[in-house]
C-alpha cells in the first residue's frame, strides 16, 4: 500500500513550473555574462604579456648587436631576422599578437633607441603616462616603453 501512494503523485509535482524554468535561466546568463568578461580580460593580460615579453627579447638582441657592431640598427622589420655578416642575433623579430603589426622602434643616430608597443590593460603597472599614451600613437590603449640601457 506504501509503494502505491509512492508511485501515485498529484499532476503538479511532475515538473518544474515556468517561474522556476525562467529563474534557473536568469542566473546560468548572469554567471555566463561575469565569466565571459573575466575570460576577456584574462586573454587581454596575456597578450599584454607577450609584447612585454616581446621587447625584452628584443632588447637583449639588440644589445648583442650593439656589442658586436658599435650601434644599434636604425630600422627593424617584424619577422625578418636581426643579423650581421657574421652573426645572427634574433632569427625573427616577433610582431603583435593580436594585430600581427610591428612594434615601434625608433633609432635616430644608432647611440639610442626606443621601442613601444601598445597594450590593452589601461591600469598595467608597468604602462606609461597618459601623455605618453598620446604620443606614442597608442591611444586610446596605454603603451609600454623600453630604451636602451
Amino acid at each position: 500500500m506504501y509503494e502505491d501512494m509512492k508511485l501515485r503523485q498529484s499532476p503538479t509535482s511532475r515538473g518544474f513550473t515556468l517561474i522556476e524554468l525562467l529563474v534557473v535561466i536568469s542566473v546560468i546568463a548572469v554567471l555566463t555574462t561575469l565569466l565571459m568578461a573575466n575570460f576577456v580580460g584574462i586573454r587581454q593580460r596575456g597578450r599584454d604579456g607577450q609584447r612585454k615579453s616581446h621587447l625584452y627579447s628584443i632588447q637583449s638582441a639588440l644589445e648583442l648587436y650593439r656589442a658586436d657592431n658599435g650601434a644599434y640598427p636604425l630600422a627593424l622589420v617584424c619577422g625578418s631576422s636581426l643579423t650581421n655578416a657574421t652573426a645572427t642575433y634574433m632569427q625573427k623579430v616577433p610582431c603583435d599578437p593580436l594585430s600581427g603589426d610591428a612594434y615601434t622602434y625608433t633609432s635616430t643616430d644608432g647611440t639610442t633607441y626606443s621601442m613601444i608597443a601598445c597594450i590593452e590593460n589601461q591600469n598595467d603597472s608597468s604602462a606609461d603616462g597618459e601623455v605618453a599614451n598620446l604620443a606614442s600613437g597608442c591611444a586610446p590603449l596605454a603603451s609600454f616603453t623600453l630604451t636602451n640601457p
